[in-house]
Order: structure tokens, then C-alpha cells, then sequence
């Protein structure tokens, strides 16, 4: 029940305020007028909210069923994750959070939105490369480099280059210390 809370908690904190307040505060939920504003981009800005959002409630949730703690580095996660979205990319919920807030630019015809995406994608890949990925290896060490190693970190390969093997992701290494 712990994990499960943390969890929220952290949703709330993290993937809420990214995706939520901050392009609310950037906008004001009012649409532009412009380039973006045609019908084909709005459904698709429709279809990626979708998405992403389903991609960032499902890796968040799977902190606490699988990982048996949070994103959190307060109460991180006892497993390595690396099952769903994690199959394909490491870090699935900055990239779907990324797609939810450029998805709202379309939506909403704001080009602003779209640049908040990448200045977010650009932070987030900083945070991961420095802090997560050093502090995954020491906690997990070649569970994680193995996993590192088959899996890309922001963009998915195209199904077509991927192994058999390599499409399900390495198995979970057994808890870390």
C-alpha cells in the first residue's frame, strides 16, 4: 500500500504539475490562432493526449505494483522496472509527459506549449543522464547496464531492427541492496 501512495503522490508532484499547471500557467487554456490552428493537428493533439497520458498513468502505476516503490528517489523502486513502456525506451514517462504537454499545443494552437515540451524533454534527459542513470547502475549494477544496453533511451527503435529477445526487455534482476 506504501509504494502505491508514494506513487500518487509523486504523480501529483511530478507529472501533473509538468503536464497540468505548467502549460495551464504558460496559457490560460486559451487557444491560439495561426499555423496550428487546423482541425488535422487538433486530432491529432487529441490522439497524443490520449497517449501519452495512458503511457504516464500505466509506467507510474507500474512503480508500485512491479517496482515495489516509487519514482521518487525518496522511496525508489526494490525492482528494476523494465517491463510495458520500459520495453522500448528507458525513460517512457519524461517522453509521454513531453508528448502530453506538446499534445496540448496542438489541442490548444499554441505554439509555446511545443518549445515547453523540448525545454522539458531537454531537462529531463540532463536529470536522467547525471542523477537517474549513475544511481540505477550503482543500485542495480549489471541488471542495469545489461538493460541500458538493449534498450534505447528516448526514441524506440523501429520494431523491424529489434531481436526477438530485445522487444521484451532483459528480465528483472532480483531486488537490489
Amino acid at each position: 500500500m506504501r509504494p502505491a501512495l508514494g506513487t500518487a503522490v509523486f504523480f501529483l508532484v511530478g507529472p501533473v504539475l509538468e503536464a497540468g499547471v505548467g502549460p495551464f500557467l504558460l496559457t490560460g487554456w486559451e487557444t491560439g490562432d495561426g499555423a496550428l490552428d487546423v482541425g488535422a493537428l487538433r486530432v491529432l493533439g487529441g490522439l497524443l493526449l490520449a497517449a501519452g497520458t495512458v503511457v504516464v498513468v500505466h509506467t507510474s502505476a507500474g512503480f508500485a505494483r512491479l517496482g515495489q516503490g516509487t519514482p521518487s528517489p525518496a522511496a525508489p523502486p526494490q525492482r528494476l522496472v523494465v517491463t510495458g513502456a520500459y520495453r522500448h525506451v528507458r525513460h517512457p514517462m519524461y517522453v509521454a509527459t513531453a508528448v502530453v504537454i506538446a499534445a496540448q499545443g496542438l489541442l490548444l494552437a499554441r505554439p509555446v506549449l511545443l518549445v515547453a515540451a523540448a525545454v522539458y524533454l531537454a531537462a529531463m534527459a540532463l536529470l536522467a543522464t547525471r542523477l537517474e542513470e549513475p544511481r540505477l547502475l550503482a543500485r542495480f549494477g549489471a541488471g542495469y547496464e545489461t538493460y541500458r544496453r538493449a534498450v534505447p533511451g528516448w526514441l524506440p527503435r523501429p520494431l523491424s531492427r529489434r531481436s526477438p529477445g530485445a522487444s521484451r526487455g532483459p528480465a528483472a534482476p532480483p531486488p537490489g541492496p
